[in-house]
């Protein structure tokens, strides 16, 4: 399936030649047809000779709508460029083909029409076109003369346009949708329906998308797809579709309102920009009129040179690195030029001096992009961010230098610094507190600016470093419990003679033990503490199964007290440990038995 959109001067006989192609009228509005002048645009579809389906958007040509003109150029891969035999190459020609050249679109052919009017001038009016073309991409189209009325050309066209459609790449049928919309209207029993052209990624009956208008998205569902007037389940690019929506009124929806994969794309209002066409940068005046897809949007344009710039939209939008955005004067509507998005997430500028040198930054880098530079730009970055901005694949190995981690990649040298300043963070933290079992993941995020705690673990790693319970600690640090040792040792030398009589609270503050010192000593594996304050040794819970096992089996909760010459404020807690280790296990509300 291709979509193609004509291309030329007012009243040079694109409709004409589209009627003639298709048996389609693509003049829509009874004013149109009336006057005999493209005002909107207009649809209709063929078969090619070898069977390839193909689908026209007829452009207006005349200046007043330029507007209209690049809503159909702007979502199209393939141009047919129409130039009259007996008229020649006229000023709306040359607006066209800038509006190609703006937009990159590599793939057409030129006509001229009209021969049966001019046929001695059909070799001058070539060489005008192909003058006039020089700075696009159908410099080397092929040129084809034809008479819509006589039908002379016609067959040999219909060929070339098969050649030509032939040469254009496929394009992804699993790809991300993002379809820029160009009408929206009512239809009894059905309600809402837009239409527009589906450049990539596949749209399917069910399908819920998000909606883009103006400075709001709304969730919408697709009730049911129409292609070249026949219904579908599924319609795959590129095609000219009519998409039956639930969520939205057609009131409620406006061409340049864009249909997009829900958190695949970027929503930006601020991008750079790289001139690849029309008025040097620093000539364009500040407001302009930015046409992206279908839509037109009222921007501001701060150049940082004459080839690069920053763009500021007044509402965000869908664009991503490397897409074609073309600069409409506001005032006389003369297309000035055309960009292309060399950052779709730019850094602020906020100090004095920073568009000096981000117009530095931007000329060094390739019209590719520099991956390895995005990823050391912001030190770390979810992969899932870069392929929202095109700027990866999904599975794509990360560049020289860049370190993966989970769904993170990170600069190899903010990786380096990050494993330094942690072997410090965690050696100072533990001079400070010589009893605390290490640092959180989460304070270790904090103290070194890491954007998630899931990075901790491997830079914990690198740096030699050991995560236990959550804790990052230093393997190498020699245990020791300091000025707490002679309390610990007391309360280990009261529960080896009497292994169930646990101290009091009163006991362990008479010691000056506290909470972090039982927690200190529980990591050296010298106490067990157990719910509601209960402090035993870590031998304890064995020697009372030793004990329970000799008791009549269930047995109840008072004898396994006298079984252990313990108190309940102990018993219960030991128990209930017993319980989770699988050790015992309750037979109802009263009574136990011993499992090992």
């Amino acid at each position: 399936m291709h979509v193609i959109a004509t291309a030329g001067h007012v009243d040079h006989g694109k409709s004409t030649l589209v009627r003639a192609l298709t048996g389609t009228e693509p003049d829509r509005w009874a004013e149109e047809q009336r006057r005999g002048l493209t005002i909107d645009l207009g649809f209709a579809w063929l078969t090619t000779p070898s069977g390839r389906e193909a689908a026209f958007v007829d452009v207006p040509g005349h200046e007043r709508f330029i507007g209209n003109m690049l809503a159909g150029l702007g979502p199209v891969p393939v141009v047919c460029f129409i130039v009259a035999a007996d008229e020649g190459w006229r000023a709306q020609s040359a607006e066209h083909a800038d509006a190609i050249a703006a937009l990159g679109i590599q793939h057409g052919l030129v006509v001229i029409s009209r021969c049966d009017l001019a046929p001695d001038r059909v070799t001058e009016v070539m060489a005008e076109a192909r003058a006039g073309l020089t700075h696009t991409g159908l410099r080397d189209a092929p040129v084809v003369g034809v008479s819509a009325v006589t039908g002379t050309g016609m067959d040999d066209l219909r060929r070339t346009l098969d050649q030509v459609l032939a040469r254009v790449p496929r394009p992804a049928v699993d790809d991300r949708v993002r379809m820029w919309l160009d009408r929206s209207f009512s239809i009894n029993g059905a309600g809402t329906v837009v239409t527009g052209t589906l450049a990539g990624g596949t749209l399917a009956v069910g399908q819920q998308l998000d909606l883009a208008s103006g400075e709001h998205t709304y969730a919408v569902t697709i009730r049911g797809l129409q292609r070249h007037g026949q219904a579908h389940d599924r319609v795959g690019p590129v095609s000219r579709v009519a998409v039956n929506l639930r969520g939205r009124g057609a009131t409620e929806i406006h061409r340049g309102d864009v249909l997009i994969s829900p958190g695949a794309w970027p929503w930006t209002a601020t991008v750079d920009v790289r001139r690849v066409s029309g008025v040097p940068l620093d000539e364009v005046p500040v407001e302009v009129i930015a046409h992206v897809g279908t839509a037109a949007i009222p921007g501001r344009l701060r150049s940082f040179t004459d080839r690069h710039a920053r763009l500021t939209f007044t509402w965000p939008v869908p664009v991503v690195h490397a897409d074609r955005i073309v600069l409409r004067h506001p005032g006389s509507r003369r297309v000035l030029g055309g960009v292309q998005v060399a950052d779709a997430d730019p850094p602020a500028l906020g100090r004095r001096g920073d568009a000096a040198r981000r117009g530095q930054v931007l000329a060094q880098l390739p019209a590719a992009g520099d991956l390895g530079y995005e990823v050391r730009r912001r030190g770390a970055v979810r992969q899932a961010h870069l392929v929202r901005l095109n700027l990866t694949a999904p599975h794509a190995d990360p560049p020289d230098g860049i370190r993966a981690v989970g769904e993170w990649w990170i600069d190899g040298t903010v990786f380096a610094a990050w494993v330094d300043r942690l072997r410090d963070v965690v050696a100072q933290h533990h001079t400070e507190q010589p009893l605390s079992g290490g640092l959180t993941t989460s304070a270790v995020r904090d103290r070194l600016g890491m954007p998630d705690t899931a990075l901790v673990p491997e830079v914990a790693a690198v740096a030699g470093l050991r995560l236990s319970d959550g804790l990052i600690s230093d393997p190498a640090r020699e245990a020791s419990l300091g000025r707490a040792e002679p309390g610990i040792t007391a309360i280990e030398a009261r529960l080896t003679a009497r292994p169930f009589d646990a101290p009091e609270t009163d006991d362990l503050i008479a010691l000056g033990i506290g909470a972090r010192e039982l927690a200190a000593a529980e990591r050296l594996g010298r106490l067990l503490r157990l719910d509601d304050g209960v402090v035993l040794l870590p031998s304890t819970p064995a020697l009372a199964m030793r004990e329970l096992s000799r008791l009549p089996q269930p047995f109840t909760t008072s004898e396994a007290r006298q079984a252990l010459s313990t108190t309940r404020r102990i018993v219960i807690p030991l128990l209930e440990h017993l319980d989770r280790r699988g050790w015992t296990r309750r037979t109802d509300a009263q009574h136990r038995v011993v499992v090992r």
